[in-house]
């Protein structure tokens, strides 16, 4: 660890290079945040439909049966509806869409289905907000603009695997068929990760949804043979812009527990990879550890560290694949842990030990799913197995040595 010159006159408390190195790192975000590389919003206390949805099934019955617990493991509820015939499932899903689409272990087809009549509700309650005049213009502006997002999401032929409308709101899309896919990838996104993010018309690949369909299409014609199913995850509570929150692990935390959910939840035990965006490369890394053993392969791109020191101490089995490229700002916040702060060490550092891949073409911070980009090719080889057809970064001859 280095010190750092120029700090002030020299004390008791700035003697101490960890101290003055976790003021470096500070001072840093602050920097990010004046400098307009964030776009930090105010988070207001929201009414929790889901939550309120769980409550009330847990206290009914069907058909004189007592429901299972809405979180119980995706085990005992798969094991739940296989009791049931289709025309049950649906009364379920009819009667609590939000519990049902939200289900780890439900059947797939059936989520898609209530969180469609979820988004419904949603879209209906943001119209009449649009109008209602206790609320800012700025308000129904906001509650337009969500309806719209909700509208898009309901249109044919989407696959929505999770919603949940409370707060920012999270969601989850499926490009392929889940059901039938021998190799599942999961895009993993950042900071600023909430339902009116969660897709855009323009610069469509710096958000979840333009992210995995551009990794499911690139991954289609690399491998066309390969039946593959992309999830877009967006389904965990990320930090708002690149504050305090973005540089402790805390959200990192809670949302490792909801992506190894996700990843035990999915039908089939095929191979599954992570590819993992900026803050979301902090979640993966936390999670890594305790992922079920079908997750093959975990690459990051525009990483600020995965809280760890180095690959072996993620504690897994799955390759571990890093690619940053050389415009990304994300090099420039220090790659260090001190006191909480910060997320340990780079991941495209060689003593790291991931295996560096190119990111050539990719530009910027969010350029990596960019199609026509070596970034999202090399995604693509890892997410369908051809991970001998990579080009690895110039700078490592190790990343192609014992790929397999």
């Amino acid at each position: 660890m280095t010190s750092f010159p120029g700090l002030g006159p020299s004390s008791g408390f700035l003697q101490s290079t960890a101290w003055r190195a976790a003021l470096a790192l500070v001072v840093v975000f602050v920097m990010l945040a004046m400098t307009g590389w964030t776009a930090i919003r105010e988070n207001h206390e929201d009414a929790n439909p889901l939550a309120t949805a769980k409550a009330a099934w847990k206290h009914a019955t069907f058909h004189g049966r007592q429901l299972p617990d809405p979180d119980a493991g995706p085990a005992a509820v798969s094991a739940f509806f296989a009791t049931l015939d289709r025309a049950e499932r649906r009364q379920l899903a009819t009667r609590y869409p939000l519990v049902v689409g939200n289900m780890g272990g439900a059947p797939v087809q059936l989520r898609y289905r209530a969180n469609r009549m979820a988004l419904d509700d949603a879209r209906a309650i943001e119209k009449q907000r649009m109008g209602d005049r206790r609320l800012t213009p700025y308000g129904r502006q906001e509650a337009g603009r969500l309806m719209h997002r909700f509208e898009s999401m309901m249109s044919g032929g989407r696959q929505i695997l999770a919603f949940d409308p409370a707060a920012g709101g999270r969601a989850a899309e499926v490009f392929g068929n889940l059901d039938k896919a021998r190799r599942v990838s999961v895009v993993v996104p950042g900071v600023d990760t909430n339902l009116s993010t969660f897709e855009r018309t323009a610069r469509a690949t710096t958000a979840p949804v333009g992210m995995g369909r551009s990794l499911y299409a690139a991954q289609r014609h690399a491998r066309p043979q390969t039946r593959t199913a992309v999830i877009a995850w967006a389904d965990y509570t990320s930090p708002a812009g690149l504050g305090v929150g973005a540089a402790t692990g805390q959200m990192a935390e809670a949302g490792a527990v909801r992506l190894r959910a996700l990843v035990k939840s999915l039908p089939g035990s095929g191979p599954v990879s992570l590819f993992c965006h900026s803050y979301g490369s902090v979640v993966c890394g936390v999670a890594a550890r305790k992922l079920p053993s079908n997750v093959e392969d975990i690459a990051v791109a525009g990483s600020p560290g995965m809280r760890a020191d180095s690959s072996a101490a993620l504690g897994t089995h799955a390759r571990v694949w890093a690619m940053r490229d050389s415009d990304d700002w994300i090099q420039d916040v220090p790659y260090l842990e001190v006191g909480g702060l910060g997320h340990g060490a780079d991941p495209v550092d060689p003593s790291f030990g991931s295996r560096v891949l190119s990111a050539d073409g990719a530009v910027g911070h969010a350029g990596y799913f960019a199609p026509g980009t070596r970034s999202l090719r090399n995604f693509a080889l890892v997410g369908v197995g051809a991970v001998d057809s990579v080009e690895c970064a110039s700078d490592d001859p190790q990343c192609s040595s014992d790929l397999v």
